[in-house]
């Protein structure tokens, strides 16, 4: 069996870490052995963050549409007990979207529910 020297593939692992590290502050950036393990919880954040965004985005659209409709005189939890009620299946994104671009619409929307609501 032939000797294997293996600096090419260790030269090549070193530097996929250390294109990953690229921008990272002090020997975070230019030292393997510290930019590996910076590296990595950069992936374990990354991975976490991906979920995480989703909570925040819809909790964005949470606060969006309750302000808009407490300029109507509602609260955020009676408007979506009026949604279920009068039977209108509009997600909260395209709430939020019409809240913030379309406000004769979306006073429109709670006119409907504000009806439903006095039944």
């Amino acid at each position: 069996m032939p000797r294997v020297k293996r600096g090419v593939t260790a030269r090549a692992r070193h530097k996929k870490v250390l294109v990953k590290a690229k921008g990272f502050r002090g020997r975070r950036g230019n030292v393997y052995r510290v930019a590996k393990e910076a590296v990595m919880k950069a992936g374990q954040y990354a991975y976490r963050d991906r979920r995480n965004k989703k909570r925040e985005i819809r909790a964005l659209w949470i606060q969006r549409i309750n302000a808009a409709v407490r300029e109507l005189g509602m609260s955020y939890s009676a408007f979506m007990a009026g949604m279920k009620k009068a039977k209108i299946e509009i997600d909260r994104k395209v709430l939020a979207d019409l809240a913030v671009l379309d406000k004769p619409a979306f006073a429109k929307i709670a006119g409907q529910i504000k009806a439903s609501l006095a039944h």
